[in-house]
């Protein structure tokens, strides 16, 4: 069961290369969309903030991962959108591009970003809470890691519920 390809889906195949992109760090380069993810999906106009999102992506930047604003919108659009989050605290290490002096003049540019990690409403699972993102990242857990979790402890539940005796005696 391949999970983590549900919403968070990474650049690399498996767990262990995920987090050790950067060896001695975990540091990893996260591209990210806009519409959808960050606002309310209302292209070409600007929508509702999602909750948390620039918060969290925030958080992630404090922690030294790269940010890479990833997004369908050009030109002014794109202006706009780098101009609503940066008016919120949030700045990307790049936009559209792997690296900031990246233009589509370059002999190698490519929309094609070398991002470890892609955070996107469009996948297949749709887009978590935030606060999932999150945790994702800073404690290097997969989807399955979080379904494994979430099963686990409501299993743990079902079974106190139906035994009266070890409610109260323990």
């Amino acid at each position: 069961m391949i999970f983590r390809t549900f919403f968070l889906y990474p650049y690399c195949q498996s767990k262990e290369s995920l987090f050790t992109s950067n060896k001695t760090t975990s540091r990893m380069t996260i591209a990210v969309d806009f519409d959808g993810t960050i606002v309310e999906h209302k292209y070409p106009a600007i929508g509702a903030p999602i909750p948390f999102a620039i918060e969290t992506l925030i958080k992630l930047r404090e922690e030294r991962h790269k940010l890479i604003l990833w997004s369908v919108r050009e030109g002014e659009l794109l202006d706009e959108a780098v101009k609503y989050c940066k008016d919120r605290g949030l700045e990307f290490y790049a936009v559209n591009s792997n690296y900031p002096e990246e233009t589509n003049e370059h002999k190698t540019f490519s929309r094609k970003l070398q991002a470890d990690l892609f955070i996107d409403d469009r996948n297949i699972g749709g887009l978590p809470d935030w606060g999932m993102i999150y945790r994702m990242v800073h404690d290097h857990l997969t989807y399955e890691d979080i379904l494994q979790e979430y099963f686990d402890g409501s299993k743990e539940k079902r079974n106190e519920k139906k035994s009266l005796f070890k409610r109260l005696f323990g």
